[in-house]
């Protein structure tokens, strides 16, 4: 396939063909001018007064493009040249730029420092997390305790993770719902009642009976879940969440809680400051029955505390 207004392969090398033939004749005519006016002494003799005749050997001029390189000789090696001098026979110069310390070498000199003392810090942390893990799982294996009728809230961070028992009735008309939450992939809620104890208004405290499903929100789809009687909670008392910075706040007057403020819950029931987490073990086929019930889904009974220093100390280590 040929372009258009292209000339084709052969026009090509005709043209390179003939450009070459008149750059030879060309040289063949300065030769034979030069050689002309230009007198031989082998046949001029001023004695007999002859005419000069010309040489009959003519140079042979060729042009550059068929000229070969000029070679005087076989060429020797530089070692065997006696005045050659090799780079590697020259003593070692030390060259130092214009600044000694530059940024990045300053940058890379601080970050094994910084990652030294990181992996430092992560170990402390460690050793401290190992101690309160291990200070809550004594707590749990421990005996339940009988809930006093008050209790100090800025004592509960001395006996957080355990184990308590509490006697009341649920207030249902103030229960409150928390979440979105997840459990095995599925949306729902926590389900937060008061519960009064011995007829004392004072005495109640909050109990977060634990999980069901979206679809159960509404109290009329699960009346198996609100008991009326007198009930006997065992849980974990806990200290107050800690909401963090993507949680948005709390609408209580839109019924909607993102996380569960005990302060703010307390004021709303009349309750106690008190958080207590519900436990219990229910079984894979019961806890199918009571998700389908919506009857909440309580906690088990341990520690639920990351503990990935251990990582971390690896990481900055490495480093």
């Amino acid at each position: 396939m040929r372009l258009s207004g292209w000339p084709s392969p052969q026009t090509l090398a005709r043209r390179v063909e003939k450009s070459l033939e008149a750059q030879v004749r060309a040289s063949h005519s300065y030769s034979a001018k030069a050689s002309a006016s230009t007198p031989t002494s082998s046949t001029c003799s001023r004695s007999n007064l002859r005419p000069c005749r010309p040489s009959s050997r003519i140079p042979s001029y060729r042009p550059a493009l068929f000229r070969r390189p000029f070679a005087a000789g076989p060429r020797r090696p530089p070692a065997e040249d006696p005045g050659f001098t090799s780079v590697l026979d020259n003593p070692p110069e030390l060259v130092r730029a214009g600044r000694r310390h530059g940024p990045g070498l300053i940058v890379l000199a601080v970050i094994p420092v910084t990652a030294f003392a990181l992996g430092t810090w992560q170990v402390q942390r460690l050793g401290w997390k190992t101690e309160l893990v291990a200070r809550f799982e004594d707590r749990i294996v421990r005996e339940p305790l009988p809930l006093p009728p008050r209790v100090d809230p800025a004592a509960v961070a001395d006996f957080d993770y355990r184990r308590v028992r509490a006697r009341g009735r649920y207030r249902h008309d103030r229960e409150m719902l928390v979440g979105p939450r997840m459990r095995d992939g599925e949306q729902g809620y926590m389900v937060v009642t008061p519960l009064e104890r011995a007829g004392d208004p004072a005495a109640t405290v909050l109990v977060n009976r634990g999980w069901i499903s979206k679809r159960r929100r509404r109290q009329q789809d699960r009346p198996e879940s609100l008991d009326r009687g007198e009930v006997v909670v065992e849980g974990l008392l806990r200290e107050p969440w800690k909401k963090n910075m993507f949680t948005p706040e709390n609408r209580p007057d839109k019924g909607e809680f993102y996380f569960p403020d005990v302060k703010q819950m307390a004021e709303l029931t009349g309750s106690q400051a008190v958080w207590i987490e519900q436990t219990m073990e229910p079984g894979l086929l019961q806890t199918i029955d009571m998700e389908s019930k919506g009857i909440p889904i309580g906690r088990p009974a341990e520690v639920n505390l990351r503990n990935n220093h251990a990582q971390y100390i690896f990481t900055w280590y490495s480093l």
